[in-house]
């Protein structure tokens, strides 16, 4: 376990990731799902409120800033017509399953339960994106995803309670990035048609 104030290093790290991707965003270099970006956006801050319910601390940070920076992405998706992501069925799809998990979190108030709708909603946001990886992984950058993952990590190594409302965010947020990262950094689609 680390000290709880590398959390901010987390912090600095990820927000240099997530302003990179909305500067490239707003030249057009990255096209962002504007699905995932909205959800993305509101998913982590109902978990940030939940886990500030139950009294995570610090750590909570992580759950507010990894809504914050998506929300201001997805705000400069709007700025430049070639950061535009055409939105598919299954984004649709996926956006709609992501907003019935966030209304069951309102329904039934219960705070793990909110955490576990808020990680099954930001998943299901995740999807259209970890396909847009896969297949068009040149329109995303590492960046957002690979810090996010260190700001997880770091966010992980600082808990001292290790019950649900600590570590099922960070858990869930470092798996995700980490996958994104891969995904878009090698370019699998790629590699499997060389192989065959």
């Amino acid at each position: 376990m680390i000290n709880e104030n590398f959390i901010y290093l987390g912090i600095l790290l990820n927000s240099i990731g997530s302003i990179s991707y909305i500067i490239d965003t707003v030249k057009g270099k990255v096209k962002p799902n504007r699905v995932t970006f909205f959800l993305w956006a509101l998913a982590p801050l109902i978990i940030f409120f939940s886990e500030i319910k139950q009294g995570v601390g610090m750590q909570s940070l992580l759950a507010f800033v990894v809504g914050f920076w998506p929300l201001l992405t997805l705000l400069a998706s709007f700025v430049n017509k070639k950061a535009e992501w055409k939105i598919t069925k299954f984004d649709i799809i996926c956006g709609i399953l992501s907003l019935v998990g966030l209304v069951l979190w309102l329904i039934t108030k219960v705070g793990n339960i909110a955490i576990i709708f808020g990680i099954i909603a930001d998943l299901l946001a995740a999807l259209p994106t970890i396909k847009k990886s896969y297949y068009y992984p040149k329109t995303e950058t590492i960046w957002p995803y690979f810090s996010g993952a260190i700001y997880a990590g770091i966010t992980i190594l600082t808990i001292k309670t290790w019950n649900f409302p600590h570590y099922a965010f960070p858990v869930y947020l470092f798996t995700a990035n980490i996958l994104l990262t891969v995904l878009i950094q090698f370019d699998f689609k790629k590699l499997i048609r060389m192989k065959v």
